[in-house]
């Protein structure tokens, strides 16, 4: 149901980026970027949900370390491209500068090769997938705890979880007193980085724990509802209205938008 619902969500906002010119930016391009990942994450999803029901892993070896590298592909850049809608959003509402075609772009690849190095290294022996303990899918093996697993997890953690978390929250910070400000909040400042603390919290600790204590006797039953780039659409004026004019052929004017935001 979580892959499903987040699969549909996030696909939504693609074809209405598709569908709708308006919202064909270089901002927004950013959010697209976001529910692309998002979707590769449900994907990544349903494909354990289907081997929980068979009750074993179907796909042999090379299936594992196929799951374990594109699930970790689309998470991180999700949480890249979270970090470059912030800074961008940041310059939008605080420097007043437009984002232009070539940057976006530009930030856009960054962001999935980042995350592509990032992957593939535990497929090149720095870290190390594995099936989780149901058997049913793969990610990083946090089970071992060696030193290798230790060395590649704070590297992971600090390129690929602090600092997006510090750009992310300096620039709302700087956003919500922007809207203090001026008095017209336009946006919840504060949900973008608390999706990303509720949804890969919980496992950031856990990775963090098993590298000082033995993890296998906590219960491996993880949820997570990836639907944080529709949180983004929705809370992008322009963007909620292209979906709006998207479901019902209805266009939204800017004028109309503004009052609804405030």
């Amino acid at each position: 149901v979580s892959a499903l619902l987040g699969f549909c969500l996030n696909g939504l906002t693609i074809i209405s980026f598709r569908k709708i010119k308006e919202l064909r930016t270089p901002s927004n391009l950013l959010v697209l970027s976001i529910a692309l990942a998002d979707c590769g994450i449900c994907i990544n999803a349903f494909i354990a949900a289907f081997s929980s029901f068979l009750r074993y892993w179907p796909y042999g070896s090379d299936g594992c370390q196929i799951h374990g590298f594109q699930g970790f592909l689309t998470a991180l850049a999700s949480i890249s491209s979270s970090a470059a809608v912030a800074w961008d959003r940041y310059h939008h509402y605080c420097t007043r500068s437009k984002l232009q075609w070539s940057t976006a772009i530009s930030m856009m690849v960054f962001a999935w090769l980042f995350a592509a190095f990032w992957s593939v290294m535990p497929l090149l022996g720095w870290g190390e997938y594995d099936y989780e303990p149901l058997r049913t899918c793969c990610t990083l093996d946090y089970s071992k705890g060696d030193r290798n697993y230790i060395t590649f997890l704070f590297a992971l953690s600090i390129f690929n979880f602090m600092i997006p978390g510090f750009i992310m929250l300096t620039a709302y910070q700087s956003i919500h007193q922007k809207f203090k400000k001026s008095g017209h909040y336009k946006f919840n400042t504060g949900l973008p980085l608390k999706t990303l603390v509720i949804c890969w919290g919980p496992y950031c600790l856990l990775c963090f724990y098993a590298a000082i204590e033995n993890v296998m006797f906590i219960s491996p039953k993880y949820r997570m509802v990836p639907v944080d780039a529709f949180v983004y659409a929705l809370g992008n004026e322009n963007y909620r209205g292209g979906i709006w004019q998207f479901l019902t052929g209805q266009k939204i004017e800017k004028a109309e938008v503004d009052n609804k935001t405030k």
